[in-house]
């Protein structure tokens, strides 16, 4: 399933974010891998400050491995379904893992991109 994330970085962090991102570090220990990764060179900050992305998660309770990872370094302001549960193919059971392979992250980031500017910490 995708998610659309808005979130602030946390007062003091984004310099450790920053080294985060830079030394691949971001993430590191967690089944996601790399995605952390993908998400911070296509998320976008806002004009308010707030940063925006598209994650991929396959838990039951969203965000259940990724949220201590993000929670290091920004505080959520939302986590939304970023389409119908209905029309995801992992979800309905159609396809189990057909998030691997969808273009719906390359639509939502095309459609992120016209928003605010590249999010560089």
């Amino acid at each position: 399933m995708r998610y659309l994330i808005t979130a602030r970085v946390k007062n003091g962090w984004r310099a450790a974010l920053k080294r985060a991102i830079e030394d691949a570090s971001l993430g590191e220990g967690s089944i996601a891998g790399g995605e952390y990764l993908h998400d911070m060179a296509h998320a976008r900050q806002l004009a308010d400050g707030r940063v925006k992305w598209v994650e991929t998660c396959f838990c039951a309770t969203p965000l259940s491995e990724e949220r201590p990872y993000w929670e290091e370094f920004f505080e959520f302001d939302s986590v939304k379904d970023a389409h119908a549960r209905s029309k995801c193919r992992h979800e309905n059971g159609t396809q189990y893992w057909a998030c691997c392979d969808c273009d719906c992250t390359r639509r939502l980031e095309g459609w992120l991109r016209k928003q605010g500017s590249p999010f560089t910490p």
